[in-house]
Formats: structure tokens, C-alpha cells, sequence
């Protein structure tokens, strides 16, 4: 059984969710062009961190970082490499996209790897086949030949 909840991303049991996830995003690209949040930024006040939980145990997470102009950033989607190719993370792209539509928040943004980065081919995959639509830089970042910056309208 697969269950979404809010989670706090410092808490011991999301502990090797956070881990994996902040490990990846240190090996796949640049350092420079590194952007992923560890449990603490993510225990932010503007962030809240979803986990997606497999049989009672967190397999994966995702958060939503309030934008000042009313938009939200998709951060920190990730599902331990045991449990991919179920769709877990589309649940989760899904489970936030409804959780911001709910809030009124008018627009989702991310930023993820270019295209000259394989790791990140799956993930651009998954925002595309959602519905986002390539942007340029979004709030907080700046142009980066390692970035993707994505938006889908709410």
C-alpha cells in the first residue's frame, strides 16, 4: 500500500530518504550547480516535505518551497533506487501539484539537471510528460548551462 504524508525531513525515520537524495544531487553534476536542499534548509519555514511511504516505510519524498510572487518550487523529489519504476515519483509530482492547486498557488516551477546531464534524463522525462513546459531561470537562480528550469501553470 502506498500512503503520502507530510513529514518533518529531519526526523530519523527520513533520514536515508534525505541522505540518498542529497548524495545524488552531490554526485550528478557540477558542485557550482548543485541546488539540493539537505534536512535542514528543508525544515525551512517556506518548505513543506511530503514522504511516500511503501508498506509503512519511506521510500521517497518531495517538497514545496513558497515563491514570493504566488508560485511554488517543486524540491527535493526523490525515490530510493530499489523502488523506482513504479511511479512513485509521478504519485508524488502529482500529490504536490494537487496540494498547491488547493493552496491557489497559481503556477509550479523546478529546477532539475540540462540535458547534458544523463542522471537527470528520467526526471525531465516525468516533468514533461506532466505537462511543464521548459522556462528560463525561475526566482533564485541564476542562467546555468547545468540547469533546467521548468513551469506548469496551475
Amino acid at each position: 500500500m502506498i500512503e503520502i504524508r507530510r513529514v518533518d525531513p529531519t526526523s530519523d525515520a527520513l533520514r536515508p530518504v534525505i541522505t540518498a537524495h542529497f548524495a545524488h544531487g552531490q554526485t550528478a553534476g557540477p558542485a557550482e550547480s548543485n541546488h539540493t536542499m539537505d534536512a535542514l534548509a528543508l525544515a525551512g519555514p517556506d518548505v513543506r516535505v511530503w514522504a511516500i511511504y511503501h508498506e509503512g516505510q519511506p521510500v521517497g519524498c518531495g517538497a514545496l518551497k513558497a515563491l514570493p510572487d504566488g508560485t511554488a518550487e517543486i524540491k527535493s523529489v526523490h525515490i530510493l533506487t530499489q523502488m523506482r519504476g513504479r511511479g512513485l515519483a509521478r504519485q508524488m509530482m502529482k500529490h504536490l501539484a494537487d496540494q498547491a492547486r488547493s493552496e491557489g498557488v497559481s503556477a509550479l516551477v523546478l529546477e532539475t539537471g540540462a540535458a547534458h546531464l544523463p542522471e537527470y534524463d528520467a526526471a525531465r522525462k516525468l516533468y514533461e510528460g506532466l505537462g511543464y513546459a521548459y522556462c528560463g531561470p525561475i526566482i533564485g537562480y541564476e542562467d546555468d548551462p547545468n540547469s533546467a528550469f521548468m513551469r506548469l501553470a496551475l
